[in-house]
């Protein structure tokens, strides 16, 4: 039987939540199979038709370091990028600036390292380094009209270096979002953060002076505890989240890390709690049993799972 969540509204929650959809970039960049050009474009209409509003499309990385996604170029080609509010592109350099303006793209994000040993496994820099490698990228950005969002990785844990200060990470954050960014998302790439560590990196930022409304959360499920951050993060006002169809992906660089946190069980929750998402769960879930079914293997989510079931 078709299930929905009995809606039960808590009115210290926001009343609508923006789901920035990352699985067509960071959930098949993982994947070890090629997902031919014309699956990932069904599969990102597929995603702006259950009215998700925000979907990160493709990176624009060298093919050497990340082959899944090579045709970032042809898949461009192919996509009406005006038929979602948001369609960016992850860029980790100046070359990737060049690809995306080529392209006519709006809205890119950046990708940088909370910690010196994920600096230099992902960006062959070193923490300090990245700054500088960001620098003309976000100014150029800006420059040319786009908006601009700044991922940190390994906000709460490293699988080389293990816990990471908060203080760290916030000073990180900071001298990215200062560079010119929108938005600033905070990832925990091996999914290790727990509530009280959320509520602490959280005030972190805001004793730096960041507002809440500047600030996303990327979490991952490696631990089970993707959602109960996400309500965590929630309840202290955070309305910007990261998630992926199905629970796809991880990180090529990080082999601990297991799958996003799947925007189905996401959206299960907010709709129990009368949160706003623009949404459609069962379109949703027909799209991730449909991409399941094109890399070969079953979904993440445990939505999914049950409401495909």
């Amino acid at each position: 039987m078709k299930r929905s969540p009995q809606v039960i509204p808590d009115p210290a929650l926001p009343s609508s939540v923006t789901i920035y959809e990352v699985g067509p970039r960071d959930g098949l960049q993982n994947e070890d199979a090629i997902v031919p050009v014309e699956t990932k474009a069904e599969f990102i209409r597929r995603l702006v038709a259950a009215g998700l509003q925000t979907v990160e499309v493709t990176s624009f990385v060298h093919p050497k370091w990340v082959p899944q996604l090579a045709d970032a170029e042809l898949l461009i080609d192919v996509l009406d990028l005006t038929m979602a509010p948001r369609m960016p592109v992850l860029v980790p350099n100046e070359r990737g600036l060049d690809r995306a303006l080529d392209k006519g793209i709006r809205d890119i994000a950046i990708f940088g390292s909370a910690t010196e040993t994920f600096a230099q496994r992902n960006l062959n820099r070193g923490l300090d380094e990245q700054y500088t490698m960001f620098e003309p990228v976000v100014a150029r950005a800006r420059d040319a009209g786009m908006r601009v969002r700044a991922y940190v990785s390994m906000c709460f844990g490293d699988p080389w270096e293990g816990d990471v200060p908060v203080d760290q990470v916030v000073s990180v954050g900071r001298r990215l979002f200062d560079l010119g960014c929108d938005e600033l998302s905070l990832g925990d790439t091996i999914g290790v953060g727990t509530p009280g560590h959320v509520e602490a990196l959280l005030g972190g930022f805001t004793e730096a002076g960041l507002r809440l409304d500047q600030l996303a959360m990327h979490f991952h499920d490696t631990y089970g505890q993707a959602l109960s951050n996400a309500f965590t993060a929630m309840r202290l006002g955070v309305t910007t989240f990261d998630a992926s169809a199905g629970g796809l992906g991880g990180c090529p660089y990080a082999e601990s890390a297991t799958g996003n946190l799947a925007t189905e069980d996401l959206v299960w929750q907010l709709a129990g709690l009368g949160i706003d998402t623009g949404v459609d769960l069962e379109a949703l879930v027909e799209t991730s049993v449909w991409m399941a079914e094109q890399i070969g293997k079953p979904s993440a989510s445990r939505v999914v799972a049950a409401l495909a079931g």
